[in-house]
């Protein structure tokens, strides 16, 4: 039964793979999907990217058991911060200029928004090289569950994981990942919901597994009775900084802004920031609340052997063979989507930014989509042989290197991306010196880690720090260096001023 659902479920991914190849024969159509994508399709591919096998099986199952039930904020954090807020802000401006500025990627985006070339190398640069170990993590968590469920060797799930997400996103481009997205998300809201529904049952339902958290206590975390049942849990500081990381950090995220590029008109974009939000909700809040009980099973897992992402997995070994079957397609659902939407921004970034840009500027249309389809072969294979490595050999420095790799990008992009939406003032040194601030600082966080002033010792703590700190350096800068031509900017902000025409039920007039 487990293996039949799987085999269906690869059959439909394939499918529609080969059917979207209409969509992708330009470049605008192979990563934007002809800027023609509707709300719902639009909204699960931003929540299915946002969220993977690393918060489903890592983090919540890591945060889960520190925090306990407050660990509820960061999923709600994610939802609110993450994804409403990010819509709301982000979303319509993002449409508008990087349509009037005819970009693709974000590097283009900064090399047209601030007529600098050497941003969109930089940018360019900095997506390569944390792009790649950040796409390597995603199958962390994975060997776990397919060998409880299938007794399938890890690194069966990774090669398998990487043929089925290469032959989709190869064949049919963004509007392959959309439609793939759309159901993986469907996926993915019902099977939490059945996990939450089956784990806390197994321990008497939500009351009494409310009940047993408030008996556990960990003296070497915190000397309150029933921290873990608390609020904001036993340390409120390092929970501020994980909900800042992992809600904040999107904002920043190439393959998370891209989504607001391909978005069809007025209506998606409002549908779309509800639809996200609810997802985001369901998915994020129940995986962290899902995470919260780890402490329940204490008895059956050791923390200290086994590490953090053995926690889900026990949580979930007991589960009947359909909700176990559930729960790896859920998993591998979560990991596929986020995997498809990193390939696609790194082969076109590298393609289109870096090839084209610096060296065949005449690069035909075809030849930039075939380009593309071979990055992604190249940018899959190369996560995978990276995650085998760490698997096999347990390479350490491959594993701090995935996790600097989220605050790396999002602390050099976020407030560079914002401020160059809605302010004028906003220049080039300024953000060329917060790419080179929030790099340096998390490579310097992997080598140095020691060094660091213990808050920020945490790659977590360290890449917030990075995003806050974006946000003061880039208008200090913008304010202390020479100012873009009135003539740019105001060609770049024209497009929020053009006149459109809209029913009335819309609007009332003067």
């Amino acid at each position: 039964m487990k293996l039949a659902i799987l085999i269906l479920y690869f059959a439909v991914l394939i499918g529609i793979g080969l059917y979207c190849r209409k969509h992708a024969t330009d470049v605008n159509g192979f990563v934007l999907g002809g800027r023609n994508v509707g709300p719902w399709l639009t909204a699960f591919a931003y929540g299915t990217s946002y969220f993977s096998a690393v918060i489903f099986v890592g983090y919540a199952g890591q945060f889960g058991w520190k925090f306990g039930i407050a660990s509820t904020w960061i999923g709600l954090g994610n939802a609110f911060i993450g994804s409403l807020l990010a819509w709301v802000i982000l979303g319509r401006r993002t449409r508008i200029m990087t349509q009037h500025l005819d970009t693709a990627t974000m590097p283009q985006f900064f090399e047209k928004r601030l007529a600098s070339p050497t941003l969109k190398i930089l940018a360019s640069v900095i997506i390569f090289i944390f792009m790649i170990p950040y796409t390597a993590s995603l199958y962390n968590g994975l060997s776990r569950l397919f060998g409880m469920a299938f007794d399938m060797d890890y690194s069966v799930c990774i090669v398998l994981m990487a043929v089925l997400t290469a032959i989709y996103v190869i064949a049919g481009g963004y509007m392959a990942t959309a439609i793939n997205d759309f159901i993986q998300g469907i996926i993915m809201l019902f099977g939490i919901v059945a996990v939450i529904a089956a784990v806390l049952n197994s321990r008497g339902g939500f009351m009494a597994s409310l009940e047993g958290l408030s008996n556990v206590s960990d003296s070497s975390v915190s000397s309150i009775d029933g921290v873990f049942n608390s609020f904001f849990g036993p340390d409120p500081l390092s929970l501020f900084f994980v909900v800042i990381l992992t809600s904040l950090g999107t904002w920043g995220l190439p393959q998370m802004v891209q989504k607001f590029y391909a978005i069809n008109d007025e209506r998606s974009i409002k549908k779309g920031t509800i639809i996200s939000t609810f997802f985001a909700i369901v998915v994020a809040g129940g995986s962290y609340f899902l995470g919260g009980f780890g402490r329940l099973f204490s008895d059956q897992v050791d923390v200290a052997a086994d590490g953090y992402d053995a926690i889900i997995p026990t949580m979930l070994s007991n589960l009947g063979p359909v909700l176990i079957a559930l729960v790896v397609i859920l998993v591998l659902s979560a990991s596929m989507s986020t995997l498809s939407s990193l390939v696609i921004t790194s082969s076109s970034t590298l393609t289109l930014d870096f090839l084209k840009g610096c060296f065949f500027k005449n690069m035909k249309e075809k030849t930039q989509v075939l380009i593309m389809r071979v990055l992604i072969v190249v940018f899959i294979a190369i996560s995978s042989v990276i995650a085998l490595v760490q698997y096999k050999a347990n390479v350490t420095f491959i594993a701090q290197l995935m996790g600097v790799s989220w605050g790396a990008m999002a602390g050099a992009f976020l407030a560079p991306f914002m401020y160059s939406l809605y302010s004028k003032k906003v220049t080039r040194y300024a953000c060329g010196i917060n790419f080179i601030f929030s790099s340096v600082l998390m490579i310097c966080n992997m080598l140095f880690r020691s060094h660091f002033p213990t808050i920020l010792q945490s790659p977590i703590n360290c890449g917030a720090f990075a995003m806050i700190a974006g946000l003061i350096i880039v208008p200090v800068f913008s304010a202390l260096t020479k100012k873009p031509a009135d003539e740019l900017v105001n060609a770049c902000f024209a497009c929020y001023d053009k006149r459109m025409s809209v029913p009335q039920k819309e609007s009332l007039g003067d």
